[in-house]
């Protein structure tokens, strides 16, 4: 892969982002009609697929010097809410709708309806021309255990939500933190909507006392739980696939009450100066072509647009079937900020450090 990724996965303070990424954008477009500049993408994507997803667009535009941010979701949400109109951001590429819904109501994204979006699922885009935001694919929740590990315990394998609540499984469990991770954030979204409210806060009260940590990663509890240091992991699918391909004694169960649910999303941020959108939606076009599609099926195999892609090896089949289809995206960023502040003060108190 040319290495014209110039700050390539940074997880950053403010601080020494800004220092890092200082420069000012200046793309200009070159007499060969070829596209050259540098452009700032604050990403969530899994640090790992990063590099291979973006194989085909350095094989595209060789002269366009990417500045990739990356974090969780929640802090990406929180950097860019935070930074506001003076954010270094030209694109945000695989973040959650959820979050950009939000970001859409402070006036920070520009409509951009990106070349061959009509191939999208309209469960999975903008409901508006231009769009707001573009899907690339949806992660999905699930749950990771050791099968190993409980067996060594004599424990059943949990199989639904409700299974999580028994006492013996106390101190075994991890799922992510909602405010630092878009996984733990959708999972807590989809909890409050497919039991309700006042259950799904009582659920999560209960299912408190048997939670080990909260972690500020998404994919941490399917690596923990494969690693055995907590048995069980609420995570996504795909982390868990991921883990059991690697040959860790792991196990995907789907819970038969439905399955969270969020989309990776793709926006263009608003800006008065025009300088980089030129790039930024070449981006943004290049995001939901097809080979990188399927990159994106390879890994989570679950897409926003209907395809034959081959789907990841040990992917459970009856994930669609499963996925909750009432998510609200729209009620889960309206309402992020109440969910978040109520659950920081009831859960909080089990969070793990911060590094």
């Amino acid at each position: 892969m040319k290495n014209h990724i110039k700050k390539s996965l940074l997880v950053l303070s403010t601080a020494a982002f800004l220092a890092a990424c200082g420069k000012e954008e200046t793309a200009e477009n070159a007499n060969n009609g070829n596209l050259s500049g540098e452009l700032t993408v604050y990403t969530a994507i899994e640090e790992e697929l990063i590099p291979q997803y973006l194989e085909t667009f350095e094989e595209k535009y060789p002269d366009i010097d990417l500045n990739i941010v990356r974090d969780s979701t929640g802090i990406i949400t929180a950097k860019l809410l935070a930074e506001g109109k003076n954010t270094k951001a030209d694109v945000i590429w695989g973040v959650a709708a959820s979050s950009l819904l939000e970001l859409e109501s402070k006036d920070m994204i520009e409509g951009y309806t990106p070349a061959e979006s009509d191939k999208i699922n309209p469960l999975y885009k903008d409901n508006e021309e231009p769009l707001k935001w573009t899907g690339n694919v949806v992660a999905i929740t699930g749950i990771t255990v050791n099968k190993e590990e409980l067996k060594k315990k004599g424990l059943d394998i949990p199989e639904t939500y409700e299974d999580l609540l028994k006492p013996e499984y106390k101190g075994l469990i991890v799922m992510p933190h909602p405010a630092s991770s878009g996984t733990g954030f959708l999972t807590v979204s989809s909890w409050l909507q497919i039991m309700g409210e006042e259950k799904g806060w009582d659920y999560m009260t209960r299912l408190h006392e048997n939670i080990g940590t909260y972690t500020h990663s998404g994919s941490k509890p399917a690596k923990l739980a494969a690693a055995g240091e907590y048995p069980i992991g609420i995570s996504l699918v795909y982390s868990g696939v991921q883990q059991k391909q690697e040959g860790a004694p792991v196990e995907i169960i789907l819970p038969k009450e439905g399955l969270g649910w969020d989309v990776e999303a793709n926006a263009l941020i608003k800006k008065d100066d025009k300088e980089s959108d030129e790039l930024a939606e070449a981006f943004l076009d290049w995001a939901i072509t097809d080979d990188v599609m399927k990159e994106y099926y390879k890994a989570y195999g679950f897409s926003t647009m209907d395809n034959n892609f081959e789907k990841a090896e040990r992917f459970p089949e009856e994930v669609g079937e499963k996925i909750y289809k009432e998510n609200n995206l729209k009620w889960a960023a309206e309402n992020r900020g109440i969910i978040l502040d109520k659950w920081e003060k009831q859960y909080g108190s089990k969070a793990e450090p911060k590094q």
